[in-house]
């Protein structure tokens, strides 16, 4: 028997065209609004920092906002990049939202730069440096979350302190990701719209390597996959001709489908019907039934009615 399929909203809030960044922002409010009326599951927000088409730097402060602008929607980041930060800090503003948002937080914790060596060296100084040491800050932040976290065997607190906890994911494109995942027991976001990887393989891994957790006894995924869909495969494949190539945007741009034999970071387009159909075979395939869909049209108008024919609107 097929399983039903749990579709999320995964933004990279794109500035397109002469829009602006306020009008970029404005559009990401709609979308998670929309979302929630149109039965999605979550809405995640993703960090970059100092790219031209891209707008969103501070996910924790884009959630409060459509927070107060949505009631029942989960809301996450995909992803606070933790290379860059104190987990103390990540750790109390994520319980800060999930305080504001009962019930409804995920904290999603990639690894990237989000940028240029050089913004990311702004950003944070030795980003590599940072990198090597990120099992380190991945335990800090389980143990801050969980209260059992000390510094110089004492104990410090990251407050306030939420009834219902935020959901920690790890979002990766390759085993390291998903190494990550298994070791300290949180959910895992395979990015299958970015990676040349085989995430049938990856996933297993991550079963396969999983350590049950103080939150999560069992492993939980999700893929995150890019997706047009539209009334017809020709306007869909007139959408997806359009998206920019290399060089012209900072969005994934690959456009191969995924019945053909290229590389593994492939844009599913099609009809609500056909694209649900791939879906669901790839849920088979991956041993995964929940998807995080980024739609990286250039219009903000056919961005949301590709969203609203995926969920049968």
């Amino acid at each position: 028997m097929k399983s039903q399929l749990k579709l999320s909203v995964l933004d990279l809030v794109p500035r397109w065209g002469e829009s602006s960044f306020e009008e970029a922002l404005q559009q990401a409010v709609i979308l998670a609004q929309s979302a929630e009326q149109w039965g999605y599951g979550r809405y995640w927000a993703a960090e970059h920092h100092d790219l031209e088409h891209l707008s969103c730097a501070s996910p924790e402060i884009l959630l409060s906002h459509i927070g107060a602008r949505t009631t029942r929607i989960r809301l996450g980041s995909g992803a606070v990049l933790l290379p860059h930060y104190s987990p103390l800090k990540v750790a109390e503003n994520f319980r800060m939202l999930a305080a504001l948002y009962p019930g409804r937080i995920d904290l999603g914790i990639g690894r990237a730069p989000g940028g240029s060596a050089h913004t990311s060296m702004a950003l944070s100084g030795n980003f590599l440096g940072h990198v090597a040491d990120l099992p380190q800050r991945i335990r800090a932040l389980t143990e801050l979350l969980e209260d059992r976290y000390r510094y110089d065997d004492v104990p410090v607190a990251a407050k306030p302190v939420p009834a219902a906890q935020p959901v920690m994911w790890m979002l990766g494109t390759n085993t390291k990701g998903a190494g990550y995942a298994a070791e300290f027991g949180t959910g895992y976001v395979f990015g299958q719209f970015m990676s040349d990887t085989d995430g049938a393989e990856i996933l297993r891994s991550y079963r396969e390597g999983f350590q049950p957790s103080a939150d999560l006894r069992e492993p939980r995924a999700m893929v995150a996959v890019s997706v047009i869909c539209a009334e017809t495969e020709e306007q869909a494949r007139k959408l997806a001709a359009q998206i920019p190539r290399p060089g012209e945007s900072d969005l994934p741009s690959e456009s191969t489908d995924f019945d053909s034999d290229g590389p593994t970071r492939r844009l599913i387009i099609g009809t609500p019907a056909s694209v649900r159909d791939k879906l669901q075979r790839m849920a088979e395939k991956y041993r995964c039934d929940e998807f995080l869909v980024v739609t990286p049209v250039s219009d903000y108008d056919a961005r949301l009615e590709s969203y609203r024919l995926l969920m049968g609107q």
